[in-house]
């Protein structure tokens, strides 16, 4: 049975985040648009607020009704809430303030965290050879970014934090495995929506005109579609070999931003991006060998 088990639960797995990597890519070609036109906050509260609407729409019929909120948990869920803050604002802050691909670029080093975090946090296994992948591929962050030159940026720093909370919250949703679908995804989207609630005014107010409702609209169950696929693959199996699949975004960001935005990514971008991807392939190639030489003993 584990021989047939194993793997069939990795592929829903990696279905699943598959499935949540083209929502968030659809929220993130939304927000750049949008945030060219309206405030951080503005976008964070509308789009959070049709989030959250639209999970508690479909709580009776497909999340097993509003029961399914209820938790003993609350600590946890505090955290995630916290961390979906940070990694919420730092992430949108950045897209607004540099190209689409640059963006998605330094957020894909979540993935690299997550394997490194899942040694203290998960007490998994990590060889040599893993960690360093995990090094090779923060490498890749150094060249894209080039300290020293003046490129680096308050922008570059916001999205590698928010990668961390992004890390951070994957591997927090193993911790909640038994959670129900709906009160890891709503708690989440509350904590942003009350802070933008807070800091909304008159000064970051401007009333959506009919593309940007729609875009906004977008955004909200773009959201929904990446929450539910990322919860649903990152609970199930390990983070390790789920958040290279992540990259997949990537290629579909760089072919966005140059057909939109005219946006053309310069060759240290390029090769700092691409040995990024080559080492979180690399964990996943590790991972892989490892669990088919463990089936292969048993």
């Amino acid at each position: 049975m584990t021989h047939t088990t194993k793997p069939d639960r990795i592929g829903r797995s990696i279905a699943w985040i598959l499935f949540g990597v083209s929502g968030g890519l659809g929220l993130d070609l939304c927000a750049k648009e949008l945030l060219q036109s309206y405030s951080l906050q503005q976008f964070v509260l509308i789009r959070s607020a049709i989030g959250v609407s639209i999970f508690l729409l479909l709580a009776p019929r497909v999340f097993g009704g509003f029961r399914m909120l209820q938790t003993r948990r609350w600590k946890w869920h505090l955290l995630r809430t916290m961390l979906a803050i940070g990694a919420m604002y730092g992430f949108f802050y950045g897209l607004s303030k540099m190209p689409l691909v640059n963006a998605l670029t330094l957020g894909f080093t979540a993935p690299l965290m997550v394997t490194a975090l899942s040694v203290p946090l998960l007490g998994e296994h990590v060889g040599w050879r893993r960690w360093m992948a995990v090094l090779v591929g923060f490498l890749g962050t150094l060249i894209m970014l080039r300290p020293g030159s003046g490129d680096f940026s308050f922008a570059s720093a916001a999205i590698l934090i928010a990668a961390f909370c992004y890390a951070c919250q994957a591997i927090s949703a193993r911790y909640l495995a038994t959670e129900s679908m709906l009160s890891l995804s709503v708690y989440v989207v509350l904590g942003p929506l009350l802070v933008a609630a807070a800091l909304i005014n008159n000064d970051n107010w401007l009333t959506p005109d009919t593309t940007g409702w729609v875009l906004l609209c977008g955004a909200g169950i773009c959201s929904v579609i990446a929450w539910v696929g990322f919860i649903n693959g990152y609970r199930s199996s390990s983070p390790a070999i789920l958040a290279p699949f992540e990259y997949a975004a990537l290629i579909g960001g760089a072919i966005a931003g140059y057909l939109i935005w005219d946006e053309v990514p310069d060759r240290w971008v390029v090769i700092g991006g691409a040995t990024i991807i080559a080492s979180g392939l690399y964990v996943v190639y590790r991972e892989i060998g490892l669990k088919d030489s463990t089936d292969a003993a048993v």
